[in-house]
């Protein structure tokens, strides 16, 4: 039996606002106190993670002075260094203050714009001065409550202009950093632009440099509108968009939930842990979830804990189901090819056109083949349960 205890090549990462969360929410005030960012540095370190990830304003409030910000910087560097701790991904809080209220790229405001592009770029400055080499963008108020107020293809316009701008401005900065766009599709906006993962990828293919972007795909966020998220990271996986991953819990159709990982649906969570090891994903996997607000700071250590020795147990169900000889018998036996489509297969030629449209298909037959699913799904089931 594994000790599921997380080390540094698992790269797990927690962000400054998950364990720094006190447990505010709309209807109720904080039930924990405000920790410094160098004390939650501590904390993730106490629990064994292995990097931190944070937005500009959990590190330095929006209105540090420039000295104040110094010391901020060169306390939380002290941090990392007498921690061992690594900051992979950085990202810009554009949904906090009031500026924002109405976005920040696609604001209609141009001034609001033109200051959303510059803390940005002070953002990634600090990111990168820090170590980081993923950028993350969540556009928290890009959205509307009335599409009376806002054209939505000149907010798609605007959207494109802000990323095209930025990634020329790392390109001229020659920094080493890719941006990963996440997708939600409504909260705290009504509704939001680029709401999916599939809407993210359709909008990368339109930037000026769509190698610099991928996506940084949600648990809660997918969840939420209703879709398969191991399908949504799958897709990303597959288009080589995959930059970083965002990992916690969601019950369908409620409101963003940011649960413990595996909180909720074990088995979807089996399901993306085993896709990300089959894949070989090599980049953070980081937990942006938070504690129960039932939770004081032991509780948080305990959730951060939990986070962390879930995806090492699915990770382990997941190396066993593919060793269980029974499961991988009948997964031969579905996938069993007798070599007659071979001539089908691969590359369209006219004359493979011409051979398949004469061919004769048992269509009768095709349709009365049971295909096991239930027996794959109950030993899927008896591996999660602890069984086999």
């Amino acid at each position: 039996m594994a000790d599921y205890i997380p080390k540094p090549e698992h790269k797990f990462t927690f962000g400054l606002w998950t364990v720094g969360n006190t447990g505010r929410d709309p209807f109720g005030g904080p039930v924990r106190a405000k920790k410094s960012p160098v004390e939650l540095v501590h904390l993730l370190a106490e629990v064994g993670a292995w990097g931190v990830n944070f937005h500009d304003n959990d590190l330095a409030p929006i209105d540090a002075t420039p000295a104040e910000r110094a010391r901020i910087v060169r306390d939380f560097k002290a941090a990392l260094d007498e921690t061992g701790l690594v900051v992979p991904m950085a990202t810009t809080n554009l949904f906090s203050d009031p500026v924002f209220k109405d976005g920040a790229f696609t604001a209609n405001d141009a001034r609001v714009r033109a200051y959303a592009l510059q803390k940005t770029m002070q953002a990634i400055d600090l990111g990168v001065e820090l170590g980081a080499k993923v950028y993350v963008f969540w556009g928290g108020r890009e959205g509307t409550e009335t599409d009376a107020s806002k054209d939505p293809v000149t907010s798609i316009k605007r959207s494109r202009e802000a990323l095209n701008f930025l990634c020329e401005y790392v390109r001229d900065k020659q920094y080493e950093l890719q941006f990963a766009l996440e997708a939600k599709p409504n909260e705290p906006r009504g509704n939001l632009y680029n709401a999916t993962t599939g809407h993210m990828l359709a909008f990368i293919a339109s930037l000026d440099h769509p190698e610099m972007v991928g996506v940084n795909p949600e648990v809660a966020h997918e969840h939420m509108a209703g879709l398969n998220f191991v399908h949504a990271v799958a897709q990303a996986l597959e288009a080589g968009k995959l930059f970083h991953i965002d990992l916690n819990d969601q019950a369908f159709g409620r409101y963003d939930q940011d649960f413990r990982f595996g909180a909720v649906d074990l088995k979807s969570a089996f399901w993306l842990v085993k896709l990300l090891e089959d894949h070989h994903y090599e980049g953070s996997r980081h937990f942006d979830a938070h504690a129960y607000r039932t939770e004081d700071y032991e509780g948080v250590k305990d959730f951060a804990r939990g986070c962390m020795r879930t995806y090492l147990i699915l990770k382990e169900k997941a190396a066993r189901w593919k060793a269980d000889g029974e499961i991988q018998a009948l997964l031969a036996e579905i996938n069993a090819e007798d070599g007659s489509m071979a001539p089908y297969s691969g590359e369209y030629s006219s004359e493979k056109a011409s051979a398949l449209a004469s061919e004769t298909f048992n269509r009768q037959a095709l349709a009365g083949r049971g295909l096991q699913y239930e027996r794959l799904d109950q030993l899927t089931n008896e591996v999660l349960l602890g069984v086999r």
